[in-house]
């Protein structure tokens, strides 16, 4: 199992730059892409694409926009569609399939337990849902 997507397990996370494109925009990573989608304003998004900002400071930007209204209901979508773009990359692709079949869990300290299991004690009684581990481990069957 892989528990955590750090040191060499961390090209698995949203935050490692590659590109991806999104509703006719290229993003440095999926991070970014992930945070523009949540406005449909193009002013609001333009800076995640002509300005450089690492993918930390996308979601901090992102916190200050009023969530599009469809939000809940596309974000998986969207990360699914966006993942499967940046394991298109050659090296990444190759990178994916070396984990065989091992269970990809996005294990954080930062209370995520949507995307993916917070390892902290304050949450070892919560089990998280892991979406993005489970889109990962999906792509990665397509492959």
């Amino acid at each position: 199992m892989i528990n955590e997507f750090q040191d060499r397990n961390r090209f698995l996370s949203n935050f490692w730059l590659a590109a991806v494109e999104f509703e006719g925009a290229t993003y440095p990573s999926v991070e970014h892409a992930y945070q523009a989608a949540k406005t449909i304003n193009m002013e609001l998004r333009e800076p995640f694409w002509k300005k450089y900002m690492t993918p930390g400071e996308a979601k901090r930007l992102a916190r200050t926009f009023i969530l599009r209204g469809d939000w809940e209901d596309i974000k998986v979508d969207i990360v699914r569609q966006l993942v499967e773009q940046k394991f298109q990359i050659p090296h990444l692709k190759d990178k994916l399939l070396a984990t065989c079949d091992q269970e990809l869990v996005e294990g954080n300290w930062w209370h995520d337990n949507f995307w993916g299991n917070c390892l902290c004690s304050k949450c070892q009684n919560i089990k998280g849902q892991n979406h993005l581990g489970k889109i990962l481990m999906d792509v990665r069957d397509k492959l």
